[in-house]
């Protein structure tokens, strides 16, 4: 067996955890250094995977497969693609960020805004930490966003779209199903961020526990929901989903409202808060 023991598994989980906990962006200055960010989610995915390959039917022919990443990030290690894994992650937002933004009705509050800039810093630095302890033990591994070839693209039909969706990504690892709005419902809610790293370690895939992309959402499964259309101040979410050109102008706009407070950092967030899914999978009764 390598340094990682019998359940590398277990192992990466407690290492992102242990960061996370650890790192010292995650804990708020004032008043009372609680974090921003509460126990990561992680779950695993065969680089193999089937799904991968819908995803070029689903979100387009550009969105990378794991193999391609390994091929274009490794072209002299090809041996080791057959036994290649994919590790995503959820860091969901604490309790009193969600609260706080809860109370809003235009754009995020600033402590909602304070955790996205942390909480992208963090990911970033976890995503590179990851990389290196993996590597420390003889295998592959990188972060697609992070790496030269990563892009983000401006299709006619759908607006921006990345050749590296984390959070369908995050769906392949088991770890939720897409809402209304677009965003990911996981079992510690909606509000949350996620991240990914490819490996050339073999690890256990998580066993997904639907069977549909949206089945987490109440309002693909009992149309008796809709609050992130209520919830939405610019209009960008309506029964037919999501409008990214809308939320971006929205967010552009109030960027310069709240200027002083988010660090010209595009914040909103109100899809996210004061929703069923908020915190949980919600059940048909929630709403």
């Amino acid at each position: 067996m390598t340094s990682f023991g019998e359940n590398p598994e277990e192992t990466i989980i407690k290492e992102i955890r242990r960061f996370v906990y650890e790192h010292p962006g995650n804990r708020k200055s004032e008043p009372d250094g609680t974090p921003y960010y509460d126990t990561p989610l992680v779950g695993f995915a065969d680089a193999n995977d089937n799904l991968f390959s819908e995803f070029k039917d689903i979100i387009g022919d550009f969105h990378l497969t794991p193999i391609e990443v390994l091929a274009q990030s490794f072209p002299e290690h090809t041996a080791s693609r057959d036994g290649s894994s994919v590790i995503s992650w959820i860091i969901p937002v604490s309790k009193s960020v969600r609260e706080s933004n809860s109370k809003e009705t235009r754009c995020s509050s600033k402590l909602w805004a304070d955790a996205k800039i942390h909480g992208e810093e963090l990911n970033i630095q976890l995503q590179e930490h990851l990389v290196s302890f993996i590597c420390e033990q003889g295998f592959l591994a990188i972060p697609p966003i992070l790496s030269p070839f990563f892009e983000v693209l401006q299709l006619d039909k759908v607006g921006s779209s990345s050749n590296w969706s984390e959070r369908h990504v995050a769906y392949a690892a088991g770890l939720g199903t897409f809402g209304l709005s677009g965003e990911l419902i996981t079992k510690q809610g909606i509000a949350m961020r996620c991240a990914s790293v490819v490996t050339s370690l073999k690890l256990n895939p998580t066993k997904r526990s639907y069977s549909g992309f949206q089945e987490h959402c109440l309002f693909y499964n009992s149309d008796k929901c809709g609050s992130c259309i209520e919830r939405c101040p610019a209009g960008a979410i309506s029964q037919e989903g999501h409008n990214k050109e809308l939320c971006m102008v929205h967010c552009a706009e109030v960027m310069q409202e709240c200027e002083g407070y988010n660090a010209g950092v595009p914040s909103c967030g109100l899809c996210q808060t004061a929703v069923p899914c908020e915190a949980g999978i919600p059940k048909k009764s929630d709403k």
